[in-house]
């Protein structure tokens, strides 16, 4: 049994790390569901187990959330944010520095996929119109999103899943992991304006934007105020909750419920943005790591580490390990593994894993979601940003932005 569970999590892995399988139409999602699905067939774990398995704190943590994000969807804020900052591309260095800035706070509240999901066909359309270069735009957004949801437990996924698990608390995480954050973002802006110098942040000619492309239509909702305003009141609300002990999925969920009792807003169109494929590949992984975990290879690996001087308790060795992981299998499935080799009453180990395996993010262009979303939807319009491309700056990033985080362990006065 202790084989079979080996070898269903190491197929599960590899098809999430790669995406694709020949001749099937699996995807990383697909792949965990299927992994959960074999772990129970196989008798690895009983059905009871396998759902006991899932922590449902942060699955409704991350349902909720995704609620409220749905609310400035459908309400228009995305788009109308994304059109206010185009109006600064007269001067490139500017836009850039104020789509970075832009991005990255939105992200520390709201899911960085989500804003990367909104932003990218508005500026695609923005900067070809207005001769500029749009792939270094586009990476800075992808970066900047990234590093910027490092900064809270809510910013992304594994954010959430970290706070969830060790139970770390929203004030005190923020403390720690902004300033790290912070300056990491003007490094990648720097480096940005680096790598695209000499004129390289503009086109030789404006460009023209792709037949049919990105019309605004319903993926591109009109500013409704009303909406607006009422999902930012809800989300101050729910941040100072946050603050507060009552528990984060209880307050999500409340949030998530008082936005679906609305006269304009149907139910079906807020649940109909929520990512369930996300949630899914969550409850999936939950299980794979539960049936992997009862061999115990998880633990003689660790202590295998700790035996040639890499002790995953140190914070300098958790963030190289979490690093190369992330790139390995992405940052959520990594986090899944690390965060049970975590001590609850060190929370500096938590942050640790929260930055690094979050910048990680931005080395290859498969390593975090919010890459793909921009890639894939800056294709629709014709515009490529290849893997080179994309490693040129993002390695340099990454870099960067774990120098700082090794200096701020060093450093750090809590």
């Amino acid at each position: 049994m202790k084989t079979v569970a080996i070898l269903i999590f190491l197929v599960s892995y590899a098809g999430i790390a790669f995406g694709a399988l020949p001749r099937l139409a699996l995807d990383r999602t697909g792949f965990a569901l299927l992994g959960a699905i074999a772990m129970v067939a196989a008798g690895v774990l009983p059905v009871d187990t396998a759902l006991h398995a899932i922590d449902t704190s942060t699955i409704l943590l991350l349902y909720g959330l995704m609620v409220v994000s749905s609310q400035f969807r459908l309400g228009g804020f995305y788009t109308w944010t994304a059109w206010r900052i185009t109006r600064h591309m007269d001067k490139p260095e500017r836009f850039l520095l104020l789509l970075m800035a832009v991005s990255a706070g939105l992200s520390a509240v709201l899911a960085n996929d989500i804003v990367c999901l909104a932003f990218t066909p508005i500026l695609a359309v923005a900067l070809l119109r207005a001769g500029l270069n749009p792939v270094p735009f586009l990476l800075g957004l992808a970066i900047s999103s990234n590093i910027g949801s490092a900064a809270t437990i809510i910013g992304n996924p594994q954010n959430m899943l970290i706070g969830q698990k060790l139970h770390l608390d929203f004030g005190l995480f923020l403390l720690w992991c902004l300033p790290p954050a912070l300056v990491s973002l003007a490094l990648a802006y720097g480096i940005l304006l680096w790598n695209y110098r000499g004129g390289r942040l503009r086109t030789a000619q404006p460009g023209t934007v792709a037949a049919g492309a990105g019309t605004p239509a319903a993926d591109w909702p009109e500013l409704n105020r009303h909406q607006t305003a009422k999902g930012i009141a809800v989300t101050v609300c729910l941040i100072l909750l946050f603050f507060t002990g009552v528990p984060r999925e209880v307050t999500a969920l409340a949030a998530a419920g008082f936005l679906l009792c609305s006269r304009q807003m149907k139910s079906r169109s807020l649940l109909g943005l929520v990512d369930w494929h996300l949630i899914t590949l969550f409850c999936g992984l939950f299980i794979i790591i539960c049936g992997f975990n009862a061999t115990g290879v998880p633990q003689q690996f660790i202590d295998s580490l700790a035996k040639h001087g890499w002790k995953l308790g140190a914070p300098h060795v958790l963030a190289w390990v979490s690093l190369g992981l992330s790139n390995l299998v992405s940052n959520v499935p990594a986090v899944m593994l690390l965060v049970h080799a975590m001590n609850p009453q060190m929370p500096v180990q938590g942050y640790v894993l929260a930055l690094s395996s979050t910048f990680a993010g931005n080395l290859i262009l498969l390593g975090s979601i919010a890459n793909l979303i921009v890639v894939e939807q800056a294709r629709a319009f014709g515009i490529t940003i290849s893997f080179k491309e994309h490693a040129k700056t993002g390695v340099m990033v990454t870099l960067a932005s774990m120098a700082v985080l090794l200096l701020w362990l060093r450093f750090a006065p809590y």
